[in-house]
Order: C-alpha cells, then structure tokens, then sequence
C-alpha cells in the first residue's frame, strides 16, 4: 500500500465553480467524455435548475458558452445520451440535470 502525505486546505469557491467540479469529477469517475464548453453548459444548466429548452438554447447562447442557440440544443442532446440531462414534455420540452448525479446547487 502507498503512503501518502494528507494535507488540508481551505478554499472559497463561487457556487458555479463547486456545481462545475461535481460534474467534472462525476464524469471523470464516470469515463465520461466532456469538453468544456459542455462542461460550462452543464453548469449553467444545474445552476438554472428545470429550465424550458429553448429558453436554455438562449440562455447558453447569451452567456458565450457557445456561437448559436442551435450548438446549445446539439449540446444538450449530447449530454442526454450520456444520462446526463434529463428531457421531458411534449410541445415544450423542459430539461434539468439527472437527479441521479447528486449535484448539489443551493449554497
């Protein structure tokens, strides 16, 4: 068994950087592939909480993550084939993050 030296250290974090390390780490214990600017769509996602599909398209495409609402949705049905997104509804489709990635998102 290795030994290994343990240190503890304090860091303030802002809440989209701890919802972002929880999805990070979940997809790396995961072997989920995910770039960054999926990884900063998610976040945004999680922090929004259920959000319409198209107001979210805008959304993302409002905050620079990517060039056009439509790489948004492209973005978004990626993630939901890897479970990480959840989508539902008929006319007006909503999406949220997957209850089962436990990510926490209140301060």
């Amino acid at each position: 068994m290795a030994l290994v030296n343990q240190v503890t250290k304090k860091v303030r974090m802002s809440l989209t950087s701890i919802v972002k390390y929880q999805l990070l780490t979940y997809c790396y214990l995961n072997n989920i592939s995910i770039t960054e600017a999926d990884l900063n769509c998610l976040t945004l996602l999680a922090t929004e909480g259920e959000t319409e599909l198209n107001e979210f398209c805008k959304l993302g495409f409002d905050n620079d993550i990517f060039k056009s609402p439509q790489s948004v949705r492209n973005a978004i049905t990626k993630a939901e084939k890897k479970d990480l997104v959840v989508k539902y509804g008929d006319s007006r489709k909503v999406i949220k993050i997957n209850p089962e990635l436990n990510v926490q998102t209140n301060a």
